[in-house]
């Protein structure tokens, strides 16, 4: 098992904040000034279909004015081509803004997922043991389709309302003083339950998106443990808690549904109440000959007009308080200083490489376990092409070795050197670039064998990976598939039992061909058939190289050329496997407990064979 101690639970995300720091909203100019063309186009289409559709009112009031009211059909003819002229140029303006802003909000939103994603690559295992792996995935997906809608839409929509809104007031106010004094009166009555209404939808939506999510995330774990809830025989049970969770998506889905649409019907009902009541006044007004029927139409047309702008930017003003939330988010990942950076001016690592290893005095202590030390004063010294094996009781620190020689972290105290260079000046590309390394736990990636095997030299040809897969004796279960090298080996190595995982491993570390091979336990999961097979292949490839090696088995530590016994961070003895059975009694324990089945199988090996 891993020295690093496992991460909190993905589950229980926080709720999507609400700020109304609209601050971080600019974070994201930045990201859209690379279009600014598209920016200025989006906005000359979106000043022109609003002054157009201002227009429309005073086109209302020449028509009944000078064509109905006057009885001039020519009038009445010019009037309603230019009106539909006007409509035919505001349709072709909101094409022109509907799709830019769309491209704009997809193009920006597709920039800060790359961004994000290439910036957490590049923080240290460190910062994913103290952070939830759901979290980040909940920023970059759900954070950044939220800041989608907002610029793609929201954005476009306050934009566009607000100028409306100004607009309408100022055309409101150019048609008729005394009706707008009125509408001032009455707009308070529409605005308080649109949003009264607006928060409660808002508020019901949020928790909406938490439902779907209880949803999904219920869901990919049981998917993803397949396997564990059919061998326990908990389909039924699961299958009971995952309807629960859609039962109350769905419950909270028709609260959210039922408020909209109550809201939906309050306005309609309040706006026509307020209209009618303009109707009223204006109607009076005519009948009085204070104002004209057109200048009545047209005030009707604004008094709509403003209404409806200000229901839209009260809507819109919650999105873009979560929209602020989504992107403090966002920007707090972006601006995460990695714990292991490369040197201002990195040195150059010694070329060839010779795989020398050394702990200088190293004291480490894992970020989610400050108090504890992994390592404690760890001096330790292999050289190039030696095959070092580390034992110890599980905890005792060996896989952080492993840890450290890949600058996953640095060491509290001490130096940790390959090739005489202390890592913490060169870039941790460049020295990893030397090692390769095959963990307990081997990664398989949602792609064939072939890919797979050349995660570990992206350059290589067909021929090489077939080789390394031949030399970690893969080959013969690899052309067992369906399409062999091209087979799809499923999400996270499905298709694959345990040993056959861990010879993809092997064999992309071959593919590699590294100065020095890091094995955590790489034949742990493998029968004793396979088992010599890899040894084999192993012994092979560790010829002219330095190894280092985790080991539980016997096989796997006879043969090396000296044996570090870890204990609690610290290094008890170093020898070869007799020596230290004889001279260390904890190394002696441990191989009693670890290697009695091999000892046992090794004994009734040579009595066959003596037979």
């Amino acid at each position: 098992m891993s020295d690093q101690s496992r991460g909190p639970s993905k589950w229980n995300l926080p709720e999507r904040p609400k700020s109304k720091n609209y601050a971080y909203l600019r974070r994201t100019f930045g990201f859209m000034r690379p279009y600014t063309r598209h920016m200025v186009i989006f906005s000359i289409a979106l000043l022109l279909t609003s002054a157009a559709t201002l227009s429309i009112g005073m086109g209302l009031k020449f028509v009944v004015d000078q064509g109905l009211s006057a009885g001039s059909q020519e009038t009445l003819d010019t009037g309603l081509a230019l009106l539909v002229g006007v409509v035919v140029f505001i349709a072709a303006g909101t094409f022109v803004r509907f799709y830019y802003i769309s491209w704009i909000g997809e193009r920006v939103v597709a920039d800060i997922r790359a961004a994000v994603f290439s910036h957490i690559l590049k923080l240290s295992p460190g910062f994913y043991e103290t952070t939830k792996t759901g979290e980040i995935l909940s920023r970059l997906t759900t954070d950044t389709a939220l800041l989608q809608q907002v610029i793609g839409t929201s954005f476009s929509i306050a934009i566009r309302n607000s100028f409306a809104l100004i607009g309408g007031i100022i055309m409101l106010m150019v048609t008729n003083v005394q009706l707008t004094a009125l509408v001032a009166l009455v707009v308070p009555a529409v605005i308080v339950p649109i949003i009264w209404y607006g928060r409660k939808v808002r508020k019901l939506s949020r928790e909406s998106q938490d439902r779907v999510a209880d949803v999904g995330s219920y869901a990919e774990e049981n998917l993803n443990a397949i396997r564990t809830v059919q061998a326990y025989v908990h389909e039924d049970i699961d299958r009971s808690f995952f309807n629960r969770n859609v039962e109350g998506a769905f419950g909270t889905a028709m609260r959210r549904i039922s408020a909209r649409a109550m809201m939906g019907s309050a306005v309609i009902f309040l706006v026509f109440v307020a209209i009618a009541l303009v109707v009223w006044a204006g109607g009076r007004g005519v009948i009085a000959g204070e104002i004209t029927p057109g200048e009545l139409s047209a005030f009707i047309f604004y008094a709509v007009m403003v209404a409806a702008s200000v229901g839209a930017v009260s809507e819109v003003l919650g999105e873009l308080q979560r929209a602020a939330g989504a992107t403090e988010r966002l920007v707090e990942l972006l601006e995460m200083e990695p714990d292991i950076t490369a040197p201002a001016e990195p040195k150059a690592m010694p070329s060839p490489a010779r795989g020398a290893v050394e702990f200088d005095n190293v004291t480490f202590h894992y970020p989610s376990r400050p108090d504890t030390a992994a390592l404690s004063g760890l001096s330790l010294k292999v050289e190039p092409g030696e095959h070092v094996a580390l034992v110890g009781p599980s905890g005792a620190g060996k896989t952080t070795v492993f840890q450290l020689l890949l600058r996953f972290y640095d060491p509290k105290t001490g130096t940790v050197r390959i090739d005489g260079m202390d890592l913490r000046d060169v870039d941790p590309r460049d020295a990893r670039a030397r090692i390769g390394l095959v963990s307990q736990d081997p990664v398989i990636f949602a792609t064939d064998a072939m890919e797979n095997i050349r995660y570990g030299r992206p350059d290589a040809t067909d021929e090489e990976v077939c080789a390394a897969a031949e030399a970690a004796a893969a080959m013969e279960f690899i052309e067992r598939l369906p399409d062999g090298m091209k087979s799809f080996l499923g999400e996270r190595g499905v298709r694959l039992s345990g040993g056959q995982k861990q010879r993809i491993a092997i064999a992309r570390a071959i593919l590699r061909d590294p100065a020095l091979l890091l094995l955590d336990e790489a034949t742990s999961a493998l029968d004793a058939e396979n088992e010599r097979l890899v040894q084999t292949a192993l012994e092979r490839l560790m010829v002219g190289r330095t190894t280092m090696v985790i080991a539980h088995r016997l096989a796997t530590v006879v043969n090396a050329d000296r044996i570090a016994v870890i204990d609690n961070g610290h290094l008890v003895d170093t020898g070869r496997h007799d020596q230290l059975i004889a001279s260390n009694p904890l190394y002696a324990r441990v191989a009693a407990l670890q290697f009695s089945a091999d000892i046992k199988e090794s004994a009734a090996d040579e009595v066959e064979a003596a037979q």
